[in-house]
């Protein structure tokens, strides 16, 4: 016996503003990821320096890589941008 799956949903893609802002805010969340990760590696014992310095290449080479897509894309990411989108996510 098999069944038969009907999609009774269209799926909506979404629209370029949406993933333009969906892409600035993996920046911005990177950017953070990374400021923390500098962070901790300033306090880390001595068990834990291999760990955090893991965490600040991989954080590193992820915002790398999202700026050169946003800069493919033709997206600026500047201060006023990076403020303004940090307030209005909230909402």
């Amino acid at each position: 016996m098999s069944e038969e799956y009907i999609k009774e949903n269209i799926i909506k893609d979404k629209s370029n503003e949406e993933k333009e802002l969906e892409l600035i805010i993996s920046v911005l969340k990177a950017k953070r990821d990374l400021n923390m990760s500098h962070r901790n590696f300033e306090y880390a014992e001595e068990g834990l320096i291999d760990y955090y310095t893991y965490q600040i290449k991989a954080n590193q080479t992820k915002l790398d890589y999202l700026m050169k897509k946003a800069r493919k894309k033709g997206i600026a990411l500047d201060m006023v941008n990076e403020i303004y989108i940090k307030n209005n996510k909230a909402q």
